[in-house]
């Protein structure tokens, strides 16, 4: 598999490129806006040809690249089942799969941090987009977020997955590049207390959720509207 994690700066965002070294076909999950060019060069240098977008939520902290990459490459933009995105070509549900070539991508449900939000399994990692983060989750109070439904979708959904499955996030704003299931369900505060080191119940994380009153992201007056339409900030 070819496998390249790459990142934005400015909205601490983590693209990936992922390839079937077989049949050269690769999709990008997660595509910033203003990386597109980086992304296509980077695609094109591996001899790979882009056959779909793959978003894993509508973003509220950045501008979708999907809209510009499928005008250039003619790839398909795929988004979670109920997201508000009807530009969207194809729209995947938990348990539906991607061919990519020899690759099989699996989508798994993991809604908490918006009402439409997917990971992805392929091989021996998940990409778990803006749910679970390296000692972290995603926020739930927006986007009709849901902290009892992040805690079920987590615990069930990718708590469950083998212990050493690679763990890439959607972000991370510490340096930090991968974990794995194991970590995150000994370490990860959200769903362990650091002070008892007892698992949070659903209760307890629910109430630690409630009480983050986080700021708003920059541009979410901006990107999720723009990413209703996959990416395009203005309606012409």
């Amino acid at each position: 598999m070819i496998f390249r994690q790459l990142f934005d700066q400015e909205t601490g965002t983590y693209t990936y490129v992922i390839g079937d070294p077989q049949t050269r076909q690769a999709v990008i999950v997660d595509p910033v806006l203003e990386q597109v060019e980086r992304d296509l060069t980077l695609v094109r240098e591996l001899g790979l040809t882009l056959t779909a977008c793959l978003e894993t939520h509508v973003h509220a902290d950045h501008v979708t690249g999907t809209g510009k990459l499928r005008e250039l490459t003619g790839c398909e933009g795929i988004v979670p089942v109920a997201a508000k995105a009807t530009c969207a070509d194809r729209f995947i549900g938990h348990g539906e799969k991607l061919q990519v070539g020899s690759l099989t991508l699996e989508a798994i449900a993991t809604l908490g941090h918006t009402d439409s939000h997917m990971a992805y399994r392929v091989g021996d990692r998940v990409l778990t987009g803006d749910a679970l983060l390296i000692r972290g989750c995603g926020r739930t109070d927006f986007q009709s977020g849901d902290p009892g439904l992040m805690y079920d979708h987590i615990t069930q959904h990718l708590f469950t997955l083998p212990e050493d499955t690679l763990v890439y996030p959607g972000h991370d704003y510490k340096g930090r590049t991968v974990s794995t299931i194991g970590e995150e369900k000994r370490f990860n505060p959200r769903f362990v207390d650091p002070e008892t080191q007892q698992v949070r119940s659903r209760e307890s994380f629910i109430a630690l959720m409630n009480s983050l009153h986080l700021p708003n992201p920059k541009k979410i007056q901006e990107a999720v509207p723009a990413n209703e339409r996959c990416g395009k900030v203005t309606v012409a």
